[in-house]
């Protein structure tokens, strides 16, 4: 009899890998299909999209990154003008990871050289993600839409007409209502339950009070990322080159301000190219590669601080001492609650927007799946998000092994629950990003300087204060069927579950400061290095130079919404 069940389990999974092959296959054949314009960076040659009369070819427009504003951006400037997208990554249609909500997690700790998402770790130890495939954050985030609030769009001086012309056109093809799963039903009704309210049910708006929010996930569990408002371009008019790293932007120095002429940059196999912009005076390179590699890229391109440039040897082109700085992220932290059976996986769906100056979320499940448990991820703990918070200099051999070791002995039941998480909103706490090295493979070294001002600390107390009463709620408890916890069996559970490799003050959890400190994580909201005013114009060209613009979070001082996502790819229609 056992053995007629192992060969049914067997069948059923040949059967699932089967599908799974055949699903992405038939995801190959569609993209090739729907996207002729995608290609590799090796196919480019300087006259096989030539637009001109000369066999050199020129673009009116090229799109460095081809992310989350980028896909937006190149989709609506080639119905009118000739466009080159150049994105460093690969397609996200075949790749699994990327594609199905359940491997949300497997995804993240992927950190091999050409995976979807780029480890790094900012000076503050904390261990955080940058996309690198075409869609960008898109692809490897947790699917919340939301849109910004109205006194957001005020404040950066939008048309407010047009912004409520390009949300609609962004959610109408990759946005969905998401079917409310268990956990997030309970977070909804715990949060009614401590008073966060009044219910605002399912909306994009951004709201106080307890709301469900959109999602890119389909109710089959699919991804659908900013890549696929690329099957809105016009064809004739966009060539999208993946694998493309773009190495720097060239200047024509003559005039009395450093003109953008084009790019210089390596495809897949290392081989050098260039391209260039077209002469009408309208013609623009476009910086959408993040907060991260846009600073990163000017710098490396000689715009920025002259000290930092003289440091590396750059040749300057233009000195701004504010390239870089004012770095921020949204500091999270997230209270464990561990339960007696497995539990449905599922990404942010429910949402508290407090008067206080934090958010309450919630994940669950995506710990308990065999391959989650016994697979080495390294330093990076999926399953939690990416809690390893020792700094690179500290991460001994002997470090690392402890960690796998308490990893490997967590009991089983560790994962089957969920977590509450609460984020600060608009942090005050600021930091800066300088260049490693010249290499723009490399990560750049980042500063956070997470909690650095007070007003941070004391939002995230009463942050997990108010995560605590949701789980400790009437509501809550029913649904976990257990008794309710104390704060301190919740934090000091929490201490245990987080597994990074900072030391621990599991008989000072009483101490909610030092457990925030302690716990802090990141939800991947990071913004600022070219802030309006100081690196871009209102209309995001960069101060100092001609034909030369910045279309992405780096220009952010806030992080708008709940989770930005909704807003770059609205500000990149």
């Amino acid at each position: 009899m056992a053995a007629f069940v192992g060969a049914v389990k067997l069948f059923i999974c040949l059967l699932l890998w089967l599908n799974i092959l055949s699903s992405l296959q038939g995801a190959r054949d569609l993209y090739e299909f729907r996207y002729p314009f995608i290609k590799r960076a090796s196919s480019f040659s300087s006259s096989s999209y030539s637009s001109s009369n000369t066999d050199e070819v020129s673009y009116d427009y090229i799109i460095v990154g081809g992310g989350t504003a980028g896909c937006p951006l190149a989709a609506t400037l080639s119905r009118n003008f000739s466009v080159l997208v150049l994105e460093r990554g690969g397609v996200p249609f075949t790749n699994a990871n990327v594609s199905f909500l359940s491997n949300f997690h497997i995804a993240l700790a992927d950190t091999s050289p050409s995976s979807a998402s780029q480890p790094f770790v900012s000076t503050d130890g904390v261990i955080n993600a940058r996309a690198r495939v075409l869609g960008g954050g898109t692809c490897i985030n947790a699917g919340f839409y939301t849109r910004a609030n109205s006194d957001f769009i005020k404040r950066v001086g939008w048309d407010a007409r047009l912004v409520n012309e390009s949300y609609p056109w962004v959610e109408r093809q990759i946005v969905h209502q998401p079917k409310l799963a268990p956990w997030q039903d309970a977070v909804r009704d715990g949060l009614l339950d401590v008073g966060v309210s009044p219910y605002n049910g399912f909306t994009y708006d951004h709201v106080y009070g307890t709301k469900v929010g959109g999602t890119i996930f389909d109710r089959f569990g699919r991804r659908h990322t900013a890549a696929e408002l690329l099957a809105t371009a016009n064809p004739k008019m966009l060539t999208v080159l993946v694998y493309a790293t773009v190495q720097k932007v060239l200047f024509d120095g003559t005039g009395e301000r450093p003109k953008a002429m084009g790019v210089m940059f390596k495809d897949e196999n290392g081989n050098q190219h260039q391209a260039f912009l077209t002469n009408n005076r309208r013609s623009e390179v476009i910086l959408s590669c993040g907060a991260i590699g846009t600073p990163q890229l000017l710098m490396l391109s000689g715009v920025g601080p002259k000290a930092e440039l003289e440091r590396l040897n750059i040749s300057m082109v233009l000195h701004n001492e504010f390239v870089g700085k004012g770095m921020a992220d949204n500091p999270m932290n997230s209270v464990f609650v561990p339960m007696t059976h497995p539990v449905e996986q599922s990404l942010i769906q429910t949402v508290g927007i407090t008067k206080m100056g934090v958010y309450i979320e919630a994940s669950s499940g995506f710990g308990q799946s065999q391959d989650s448990i016994r697979c080495h991820h390294g330093i990076l703990s999926a399953e939690i998000g990416q809690l390893s918070t020792l700094p690179p200099k500290q991460r001994t051999k002997e470090a690392i092994e402890a960690f796998v070791k308490g990893k490997k002995d967590l009991p089983h039941e560790a994962f089957k629950g969920g977590f509450i998480l609460e984020k600060i909103a608009m942090p005050l706490s600021t930091g800066h990003l300088n260049l490693a090295n010249t290499n723009v493979d490399d990560n750049p070294s980042v500063t956070f300087n997470y909690f650095g001002h007070p007003r941070d600390l004391q939002r995230c107390v009463n942050g997990i204060r108010m995560a605590a009463k949701v789980i400790q709620s009437d509501r809550f408890t029913n649904f976990r069927k257990c008794d309710k916890p104390t704060m301190e069996k919740l934090l000091n559970t929490s201490v245990r579950a987080n597994i990074n490799l900072i030391p621990k003050h599991t008989n000072d959890t009483k101490s909610l400061e030092q457990f925030c400190k302690d716990t802090v994580i990141t939800i991947w909201h990071y913004h600022g290095g070219c802030h309006v005013g100081k690196v871009v114009n209102h209309d995001h060209k960069v101060l100092g130079t001609r034909r030369l613009r910045i279309v992405d979070g780096s220009t952010f001082s806030e992080s708008p919404g709940t989770n930005p996502q909704g807003t770059v790819l609205m500000m990149g229609r």
